[in-house]
């Protein structure tokens, strides 16, 4: 029964989307964006919003991915991974431990706290989850956020539904645009339809209401709740189920879009871990001062999950006045000021981070 896949791919969904706020890697979250200090933090790495090339690739990656499973898996997101999904079967499931004549109102019921169970969860994708735990009812912001969204959420599994789906979801309406004759979908056996019982089980069991026997419908979100009702009708009259799944996954096109995404996977992962852990960044402000006397910003920026200790310093013997010595927590940044002064005319000086194992040189204009 597909049912069963179905609900342990849920399970593991949900456990992983709730969990991974709260798996920390070198003190911080595995995955969550800093909204404060606009970085986002990724498996052990800082990733920094002026660093634009990672996002542009991630959004390249995620491109492809999509087009990628789209293509050759038909609506699998829609009917076994889509979080709406995921939530709506999992308490229809419970709620049908209780019997089936009050499953609709058990089921808005276990909607509540899983709601604010998603809510709690998109908040700490934000925020700290141990700061989040602590302010969830005394900051006014936090609570604000978590009341308003959790009864969003539940209104839209509650009200909407499944019509999201096939109405309203953008997703959806790119999927239907992007499959082709080989793209897994299900499809009622037409040659053995005489056969058929015309029971209509699959159409009661299916939760966007089609009727699979009227042929392929772009409303399907390949849930397989049809091939399961039809099996168990099936069964005694020992014949297959007559709505199944139909396409060819392994093809020449699954090769080339597969290895496209693979590539693009792996350039994104070798672009983050192969970044500096330290990141130096120099302007000369514009502002004049007295002759051979210049002011310059720096922004320096831990990447790694370790505290460093850096000194500040130039091969050009000139004359630094500000702070040489610098410290920086793991994942943080530092924007300070530095003057610099020559006893000759030049055009060019060097600026020299070192420490921990690190040594940047920066060759800035002078005047």
């Amino acid at each position: 029964m597909w049912k069963k896949y179905r609900t342990v791919v849920e399970i593991l969904q949900a456990i992983i989307l709730t969990g991974l706020p709260f798996l920390t890697i070198n003190g911080e979250s595995a995955f969550r964006f800093d909204i404060e200090k606009l970085k986002l933090y990724f498996f052990g790495s800082a990733i920094w919003i002026r660093e634009f090339y990672l996002i542009l690739a991630a959004t390249l990656f995620f491109l492809l991915l999509i087009i990628f499973v789209t293509v050759i898996f038909g609506r699998i997101w829609c009917g076994w991974l889509c979080p709406q999904t995921v939530l709506l079967d999992l308490s229809e499931t419970i709620a049908r431990l209780f019997g089936r004549k009050n499953a609709r109102t058990i089921r808005n019921l276990l909607l509540v706290p899983f709601s604010g169970l998603v809510s709690f969860t998109i908040i700490c994708y934000f925020v700290p989850p141990a700061e989040t735990i602590k302010t969830l009812f005394v900051s006014t912001t936090v609570t604000a956020f978590f009341i308003v969204l959790t009864v969003l959420i539940y209104l839209e599994l509650t009200v909407l539904g499944r019509k999201f789906c096939v109405s309203i979801c953008p997703y959806a309406m790119l999927q239907n645009a992007l499959f082709d004759k080989d793209t897994l979908v299900i499809e009622y056996d037409s040659l053995r339809d005489n056969t058929c019982m015309k029971c209509d089980a699959c159409v009661r069991a299916c939760p966007v209401n089609i009727d699979i026997k009227q042929g392929l419908s772009p409303r399907c979100i390949a849930c397989a709740e049809c091939i399961d009702a039809c099996r168990i009708m099936c069964e005694p009259r020992n014949i297959p189920p007559f709505p199944n799944y139909r396409g060819s996954i392994i093809r020449l096109k699954t090769l080339w879009l597969g290895g496209a995404t693979a590539v693009a996977a792996l350039t994104l992962l070798l672009m983050i871990w192969s970044r500096p852990p330290v990141d130096f960044i120099v302007t000369r402000d514009a502002e004049a001062l007295v002759k051979n006397l210049n002011r310059y910003s720096y922004s320096i920026y831990n990447n790694s999950g370790e505290a460093v200790i850096l000194e500040l310093s130039s091969p050009d013997h000139v004359i630094l006045i500000g702070e040489h010595s610098l410290i920086l927590k793991p994942f943080s940044s530092l924007h300070g000021k530095i003057l610099v002064k020559s006893t000759d005319r030049r055009d060019r000086v060097m600026l020299r981070l070192s420490g921990n194992n690190i040594s940047i040189n920066k060759e800035i204009g002078f005047l």
